[in-house]
């Protein structure tokens, strides 16, 4: 009896260790979030960064001196107030949040705003120098109150400063990393910048120098990169990640079937098309362009054929479950500047074999298309693929990890490109970087001035009709050019379980943790 008696005991405490460390396991989880990007983000430096995936990280330590929210409205974030515009629209005076400091503790006051705005302006290599323009000088009129000084009106900079253009950085930070800032990023934010661990995971921890962290709920969120959409899913079922970014349509039915989770599905801002090298020989502007010599180059009666042997409605259907929208231009249909008059070029094979012949090529034509190494891209790719090829091109994918395909599509190492593009609240964003002569994201070098007059012109202009026939006329010509073939509008599908609340989906596609909480 007292063999049992002790046994039973025994039994008890191990139970009580196990109920023990399974509390303490719930109480980290609770502390600690887990995203899962389908994507590595490239440098995590406002100033230079460009991809999606890093702007969902910057949501959460690089705040901007504006926001959107879910109706695409814009409020004041690190700014006190909405901007005063006065001179004829050439002087925008910001007032800054009072008290509000950088993550290591050094105030975020006007001098600051002014050292992080130039930077973005004129560092080498700078991905925000486009957006900003139109901005010719910044002044810190006092602690509190920046002054910018523009070239000419532009309807888009309000747009532009919701985003990394709108990111103060810390000059402190700056000074002591210089070009290794993006290795150790500090900006104003709930959270801040702890580790990163390349293809691996990026770890934020909260800030105590935020001005409201009451808004950060968890101590740290960890962005755990999985490229595999079934990886992802996998991982969510099991409860080893409590967010999945990039829900693919197909899965999304499934998921919610289950009834463990919320899914977020939210039209996008964004465009999915393929990158046509023009001229881009050895780098991007300010290298000058160069002859690449081949026939997807310098015939536009090839990429036309190209185009043609494309079925948009097909390949939304067979790729997404035709959850996407087809498209042909990058403004999408949830913008006030969408043409719904416009209507894209029907598949006609036939057509595209006889542009092909007429350019000497009636045998068919090969080329090679980059596309990003995830099974999302592989399938769009091979989707492509079988598409053109009836039309006479043998298309080879390259596929290769995300963050080298871009620096390849900078230094003009592809033919083309299968990549999109997030999006952004004013057309602006999605036009003028990637199709103007020195755009900071014109990595296929066309260059047609009309054009950019045209681009140029719709950035001064405030009113909404304007705007869109400069846009309309603007699109006919570098849609005609083809050195981007649009082709569909994504939607953003995130999902999470029941008990995580607070969660808003926003069209630009960020996820944003800031304020949300487990019930």
């Amino acid at each position: 009896m007292g063999v049992l008696r002790n046994g039973l005991w025994l039994a008890a405490g191990v139970l009580a260790v196990l109920l023990l460390q399974a509390g303490v396991a719930h109480a980290q989880k609770k502390k600690t979030l887990v995203v899962a990007l389908n994507q590595d983000p490239d440098i995590l430096d406002p100033t230079l960064a460009r991809t999606y995936v890093g702007r969902i990280v910057f949501s959460h330590i690089c705040e901007k001196l504006y926001e959107i929210d879910e109706s695409l409205r814009i409020s004041p974030q690190l700014a006190a107030d909405m901007p005063t515009i006065s001179d004829a629209g050439k002087t925008v005076t910001i007032k800054l949040r009072p008290g509000a400091k950088f993550n290591d503790g050094t105030p975020m006051d006007a001098e600051a705003v002014r050292f992080s705005l130039d930077r973005h302006r004129t560092l080498k290599g700078s991905t925000r120098a486009s957006e900003l323009a139109p901005v010719e000088a910044v002044e810190a009129v006092d602690p509190l109150t920046v002054r910018l000084r523009l070239k000419a009106p532009s309807s888009p900079l309000l747009a532009q400063l919701t985003d990394r253009a709108g990111m103060p950085v810390s000059p402190a930070a700056v000074r002591k990393l210089g070009d290794k800032f993006g290795t150790a990023p500090v900006c104003v934010g709930p959270w801040q910048f702890a580790e990163r661990v390349p293809q691996d995971r990026i770890v934020v921890e909260k800030s105590a120098h935020y001005f409201d962290p009451a808004q950060a709920k968890f101590d740290k969120i960890i962005f755990r990169i999985i490229a595999d959409d079934n990886v992802r899913l996998a991982n969510l079922r099991s409860g080893d990640i409590d967010v999945m970014h990039q829900v693919s349509p197909t899965d999304a039915t499934a998921i919610k079937r289950e009834g463990r989770f919320e899914l977020s599905n939210v039209t996008g801002l964004g465009y999915q098309g393929i990158t046509i090298n023009l001229r881009n020989k050895n780098g991007k502007y300010p290298t000058p362009p160069g002859d690449l010599g081949t026939p997807l180059a310098n015939d536009p009666r090839v990429r036309e054929a190209f185009e043609l042997s494309i079925d948009r409605e097909a390949l939304n259907q067979v790729a997404w479950d035709g959850l996407f929208t087809p498209g042909c231009t990058p403004i999408p249909t949830i913008s006030v500047y969408f043409d719904k008059s416009r209507k894209c070029a029907a598949r006609d094979v036939a057509r595209a074999k006889k542009l092909l012949a007429e350019a000497g090529l009636a045998n068919g034509y090969a080329f090679e298309m980059a596309i990003v190494n995830n099974p999302r891209e592989r399938r769009v790719g091979e989707v492509l693929q079988q598409m053109a090829r009836e039309a006479g091109f043998t298309v080879t994918l390259r596929p290769s990890e995300f963050a080298s395909a871009l620096k390849d599509d900078d230094n003009g190492k592809h033919q083309a490109f299968l990549i999109g593009w997030s999006g952004r609240v004013d057309p602006d964003g999605n036009i003028h970087q990637a199709q103007t002569c020195k755009g900071s994201l014109n990595q296929t070098q066309a260059c047609d001035e009309r054009i950019d007059a045209l681009l140029n012109k719709a950035r001064e202009v405030s009113d909404v009709g304007q705007r869109r026939a400069l846009y309309r006329e603007a699109i006919d010509m570098f849609t005609a050019r083809r050195n981007i073939v649009y082709l569909y509008h994504p939607n953003y599908i995130v999902a999470f379980p029941k008990n995580l609340k607070g969660y808003k989906a926003v069209p630009d596609g960020l996820i944003r943790i800031k304020g949300t909480s487990w019930n």
